[in-house]
C-alpha cells in the first residue's frame, strides 16, 4: 500500500498545531537523515518525474526505515506484497499473477462492481435519510468483488466478515484511528490457507512462493490493497459528489456520459491521490541537479499530493471541468504512479468499477455532506443518503446537516490527540520489531542490488 502516513485534517484551523506538529516530526524521523522528499521548494516537478521514472530509483523495502513501520502495518506477509517485493523473477511471477486475476472484459467487470454495490445499497431503508460512513458502507462491497475475482464465485457472508474485518483492521492502523488487531488478520489468514489448501483457487499461484507465501500474497494484494484502495476511492469521489451539489446533479441528470463521469474521477484523485507517498530506496547514484547527487541507498519519498498540486489553476479547488480541453498525458497526474516505476496492476480496472459504482449510487441516492474532505479521510467520510423520491423536508435535512458538521468538528479534536498516541506507540513498536530489517538480514538474496562504489569491496 502506498499511501503515506500523512497528517489527517492538519488544514483545520482549530486542530492545536502542537499535536499536529509532533505527529509530522515523529513520521519524518522513521525515515532517518538519509531521506529526500520530492518535489520540494529547489526541485519541482520536472525532477520529481525524472527521479521517480530512473532505473536506480527501484529499492521497495531494503534500507529504509520507513518500510519497518510499512512491514509492521502490512503484516502479515509483507515479504511478498506485490508493493513491497524488490525488482527480481519473484516479483515477476507475483506481479503476472496479478495481471491474470485482474483480467477481464470491462463489461463483466463493471456489472460485477455494479452488483456488489447494489447489494449494500439493498440493506439501507428507502423511506429515510441515512447517516453512514462511506468507506464503512462500500467496504463490505469491495471485499465481495476481490473475492470473486480471485475464487470465480459469489462471495459467502463469512468470506465477506473476515476480508472486510482485515482491510478496515489494516487501514485504520495505517491512519493511526487504532491499534493493530493480528488476531482479526490472522482468521482471515486461517481461512484462506484452508481454502488454498482444497484447491478452491481457480488459477494457478505464484510458484516461487511457498503454499503460506501464496496465502499471504491472496491476503495483501487482493483482500488489503485492493479492497481498501477502492473503498477509500470510492469514499473520496461519493464525498466530494456530495460537498459539490452542482457537480452530483450534472453527473446524476446524465449517468451514460462516461466523458464527464471520467473528469469528475480524474479530478477527483488528482485532489485527493490515494497514494500519499512512495518511498522508494536508491540502488545507484541519481543526480538531481548539476550540484546534487543523491548516493545509492537514499529513501527517496515521492509526494503525490505536492507533485498533484503543481501546475494547476486553483490547485486546491474541486473542478472536474478543468478536464475539459486538458489530456492526462501532458498534466502532473499520476493517480496510478509512473508507467518506468511499477505503476499500480489495476490502472485499467479501477476506473471501470468506479464508475459503476458511483453510477449505481447516484441511482438510488441523493448525497449530502458537511463533513471534512482531507485525503486521509480518518473520519471514513461521513455522509447523507437521501434516497431517490423521498419527500423533501427541509428542515429535518437541515438539522441533520448541523449535527454531520457539529460531530465532524468534535471528531477532528479527540481523533487528532488519539492519532498521536496510537501512531507514537506503533512508530516504537516497528522500530523494535523491524520487520522488515530483520527480513533483509536474514534473506540477503533478495535484497535489489545496489551498485558499490568504485574502489569499495565490501
Amino acid at each position: 500500500m502506498r499511501s503515506g502516513p500523512g497528517p489527517a485534517a492538519a488544514d483545520t484551523w482549530w486542530l492545536p498545531r502542537a499535536v499536529v506538529a509532533l505527529r509530522v516530526r515523529i513520521f519524518e524521523k522513521v525515515n532517518g537523515d538519509r531521506a529526500v522528499t520530492l518535489p520540494d521548494a529547489r526541485h519541482g516537478p520536472e525532477v520529481f518525474e525524472r527521479v521517480y521514472a530512473h532505473p536506480a530509483a527501484g529499492g521497495r523495502s531494503a534500507g529504509a526505515g520507513l518500510s519497518d513501520l510499512f512491514w509492521y502495518w502490512l503484516a502479515p506477509g509483507p515479504e511478498v506484497h506485490q508493493e513491497h517485493l524488490e525488482p527480481g523473477a519473484r516479483y515477476e511471477d507475483v506481479a503476472a499473477t496479478t495481471r491474470r486475476l485482474l483480467a477481464g472484459s470491462s463489461t463483466a467487470l463493471a456489472a460485477t462492481a455494479g452488483r456488489t454495490i447494489a447489494r449494500v445499497l439493498e440493506e439501507l431503508p428507502r423511506d429515510r435519510i441515512s447517516l453512514v460512513r462511506l468507506r464503512d458502507l462500500v467496504m463490505p462491497a469491495w471485499a465481495e468483488f476481490c473475492y470473486e475475482l480471485v475464487f470465480k464465485e459469489p462471495c459467502p457472508p463469512r468470506a465477506r466478515e473476515l476480508i472486510t474485518a482485515h482491510a478496515d483492521d489494516v487501514v485504520s492502523a495505517l491512519k493511526c484511528t487504532s491499534l493493530r488487531h493480528p488476531r482479526r488478520r490472522a482468521a482471515l489468514t486461517a481461512y484462506l490457507r484452508e481454502r488454498i489448501a482444497a484447491g478452491d483457487v481457480p488459477d494457478p499461484l505464484p510458484s516461487s512462493l511457498t503454499p503460506l507465501e501464496q496465502v499471504h500474497y491472496l491476503q495483501g494484494t487482493f483482500f488489503n490493497t485492493a479492497v481498501v484502495q477502492l473503498s477509500e476511492a470510492t469514499a473520496h469521489v461519493l464525498l466530494a459528489l456530495a460537498r459539490h451539489p452542482h457537480v452530483q446533479h450534472r453527473l446524476a441528470a446524465a449517468p451514460d456520459d462516461e466523458r464527464y463521469l471520467a473528469h469528475v474521477l480524474d479530478e477527483t484523485m488528482r485532489l485527493y491521490p490515494l497514494f500519499g507517498i512512495a518511498h522508494r530506496i536508491t540502488t545507484d547514484a541519481i543526480p538531481l541537479d548539476e550540484d546534487t547527487t543523491l548516493p545509492a541507498g537514499t529513501v527517496v519519498c515521492f509526494s503525490y499530493p505536492a507533485y498533484h498540486a503543481t501546475g494547476y489553476d486553483r490547485p486546491g479547488a474541486f473542478d472536474p471541468d478543468r478536464w475539459t480541453d486538458r489530456s492526462r498525458k501532458h498534466v502532473h497526474h499520476i493517480p496510478f504512479g509512473m508507467a518506468a516505476n511499477r505503476p499500480c496492476p489495476a490502472w485499467r480496472l479501477s476506473p471501470l468499477v468506479l464508475g459503476a459504482a458511483v453510477r449505481e449510487v447516484l441511482g438510488r441516492f441523493r448525497l449530502d455532506s458537511t463533513a471534512s474532505h482531507t485525503r486521509s479521510i480518518p473520519h471514513r467520510a461521513p455522509c447523507l443518503l437521501i434516497p431517490r423520491g423521498l419527500p423533501g423536508r427541509p428542515r429535518r435535512l437541515a438539522a441533520l446537516r448541523t449535527a454531520v458538521r457539529a460531530r465532524d468538528a468534535v471528531e477532528d479534536v479527540t481523533r487528532g490527540v488519539r492519532q498521536l498516541v496510537l501512531g507514537t506507540v506503533m512508530v516504537l513498536h516497528a522500530r523494535r520489531q523491524r520487520a522488515a530489517t530483520r527480513y533483509f538480514e536474514e534473506h540477503p538474496a533478495g535484497r535489489c542490488p545496489v551498485a558499490r562504489p568504485e574502489g569499495d569491496n565490501g
